[in-house]
Formats: C-alpha cells, structure tokens, sequence
C-alpha cells in the first residue's frame, strides 16, 4: 500500500525551497550565492531554520523508497532507474539549466561584460568553490542528484552485503533507540563534506530510511509522539537561530547541539505528524507529487532569473525583493515545469518516468 505521506512530505518540502533559496541572497555568514544582496538577520533566520532539517528529511525519504522499490525491482533494475532519473537530469542540469545562474552571478556580483554562450568557457574552466557565485563552475541544486545517486550505489552494496549476513533486512528497533539514531550526526556531519554537505551523514540518513523508517511498525512508533517531536524540534531550532545569529555571541558546542537536534527531531517529527495528518491523496496532492522532480530541477534556475531582472526595479524595498521573485518564480516554474512534463524528451532529460 502506498505511502501518500511520504510523497506528500516530499513536494511539500520541494516547494520550501524557493523561498528558502530566495533567503539566500541576503545571507549574513558571507556564503557565496549566485545573487548577493546586502546581508540581513530576517531572511538568514529562514535559512538556519530550515537548513538543519529539509535536506536531511529528503535522504531518510530516499531510503524509505528504496526499500518500497527494491520489493519490485532487482538491484539491477534499481540501478538503471537510478541513472535514468538520477544521472540523466544532473548532466542535463549542468550542462542547460546552472550556466544561466553562474552567467547572472558573474554579471551581477563581478561585473562579468561577456556573453552568455561565451561565459560557458568561464563556467568549465573556473573551478573554485563550486558554489557558482563566482561564475565558476557549479552542480547548483543538482548536488542533490550527484550525492544520491553516489549514496544509492553504495546502499545498495550494503544492503546485498547485509543480506548475505542474515535472512531478512528490516530492523525493529524501540523508541528509546529510535531517538538515540540521531546522536552521531554531530560527528559524522563534515565527514567527506563538500560546501557544508557531508556525504556520509546523508548516506546514514538514507540507510535509517531504508532499515528503520520502511518499517510500519517504526512508523507508528514516532506517531503516538508527533506533535511532541515537533514541538522539540521547533524549539530546538529557534534556539540554534538565536544563537547563531542573534546573540551576538558564540556559543560553539550548545548551538551545535541545538543545530542536530533540531535536524533530529524535525524529521523524527514529520515522519510522525505527516503520517498521521498528511496521508492522503487527491487531485492537488497527487499533481504537485507528480511535478516535485521537475519542479526541483527547474526552480532555482527560474527563481535566479526572477531576483535578476528585479534586483535594480525593487532595490527599494526588501521586503518587495524577497516576496516579488518568489511569487513569480512559483508560477514561472509550474509553468516551465508543466512544458518539460508534457514534452516527452524533456520529460526525459529531466528524469520524470513516461507516462
């Protein structure tokens, strides 16, 4: 039976994520980003907030759907699916849609005068940070794809292995252990991190989907507590935000341990509220499950363009700069979104299944 929470949670977080790049912009830590406007505390606060939590919640997914998928399909079946709706995208997202970002931020951010086909040989031979706000060359939103299709490939040598060891793959676990899962992401989060995404934390995550929350009876379990996990969570998180930014202190290791928290018990939370409250489908639910992967793919690219052409217009008001784009961008990556799905060979290149 499907798990309609699960696709739920998902697109719902898909869509976060335009105002939460959008915020990006304004960050106060000096990150890089393809637009940088002068930093303010507001719009960094939406950024540590949710920044502790929404990728990590994508991975546990992930892994929940492997295990869901490898009930249908053999490891080689899984495999190949993977490189169609993983591999696929990532080359077409780096080769089409992060060279207009890297273009804009160099023009923007360093004054860069060339042309736009001309700035792709700055894009394939500038090799800095990777973060594309220089106008080097950049995986954009597509780092996600990149890692999970690393992290799936591994999964799934582990998992073969595993179930070489022992008969069976579903790990149940109490409560009390499901809470204590979180406590080595402080340690694992900069092992082979790149830009501040740890490879190995994502994997973990993705393999706790896999092993604890594919289980129906893990599931339950975080149920009965939802709100409450939340509740910690949110608590935790705005303690991490205070202190990170507000307090005008360092508070080093309490931040970092209100930070994985925070990461902890928001999933810990979702998982549980969402499966109470959030499994349903119907026409809107079941549309913006089917747009989510093309709507992840086309959104910061679009979103980009909108905070360009608007940047000098709306300069005047931040508040007008951050909500005006993220509007537009909203519609002009549905409708984009709604092109490539109808298209079969950009449905494709996306990596959205044929019909």
């Amino acid at each position: 039976m499907r798990k309609h929470y699960i696709d739920n949670l998902r697109w719902m977080v898909i869509l976060l994520l335009i105002p939460y790049h959008a915020a990006q912009a304004w960050n106060t830590w000096g990150e890089a980003n393809y637009l940088n406007f002068e930093g303010n505390k507001v719009p960094s606060s939406f950024i540590t907030f949710f920044s502790a939590f929404i990728m990590p919640l994508l991975f546990l997914l992930a892994g929940v759907s492997t295990r869901y998928a490898l009930k249908k399909r053999s490891y080689g079946q899984y495999i190949t699916e993977r490189v169609k709706r993983l591999v696929v995208p990532l080359a077409f997202g780096v080769l089409v849609l992060v060279p207009p970002m890297t273009y804009i931020a160099d023009r923007y951010n360093y004054g860069y005068e060339g042309g736009f086909f001309e700035h792709y040989g700055v894009f394939f031979t500038k090799f800095t940070d990777l973060t594309g706000g220089d106008g080097g060359f950049s995986f954009g939103q597509f780092w996600f794809l990149l890692y999970l299709f690393v992290i799936s490939l591994v999964a799934i040598g582990i998992i073969a292995l595993v179930k070489k060891i022992r008969s069976g793959s579903e790990v149940k676990v109490p409560l009390w252990l499901i809470l204590c899962l979180g406590l080595p992401l402080p340690i694992i989060n900069d092992w082979l991190s790149v830009g501040g995404k740890s490879l190995v934390e994502f994997l973990y995550l993705f393999l706790i989907g896999y092993y604890v929350f594919a289980s129906e009876e893990a599931q339950e379990k975080v149920e009965k507590f939802g709100v409450l996990f939340l509740l910690i969570g949110v608590v935790a998180g705005v303690a991490s935000t205070y202190m990170f930014l507000w307090s005008g202190k360092d508070f080093g290791l309490a931040n970092r341990i209100a930070k994985f928290v925070s990461e902890w018990f928001m999933i810990l939370g979702l998982i549980g509220f969402g499966k109470k409250h959030l499994d349903f489908h119907g026409k809107v639910a079941t549309y913006l499950s089917s747009r989510s992967f093309a709507f992840y793919s086309l959104h910061f690219t679009c979103l980009v363009v909108m905070q360009y052409l608007l940047a000098e217009p709306l300069k005047v008001s931040i508040v007008l700069l951050y909500a005006v784009p993220v509007i537009i961008a909203y519609g002009v990556t549905f409708a984009v979104s709604e092109i490539f799905m109808r298209v079969p060979v950009l449905r494709f290149l996306i990596g959205v299944k044929a019909k």
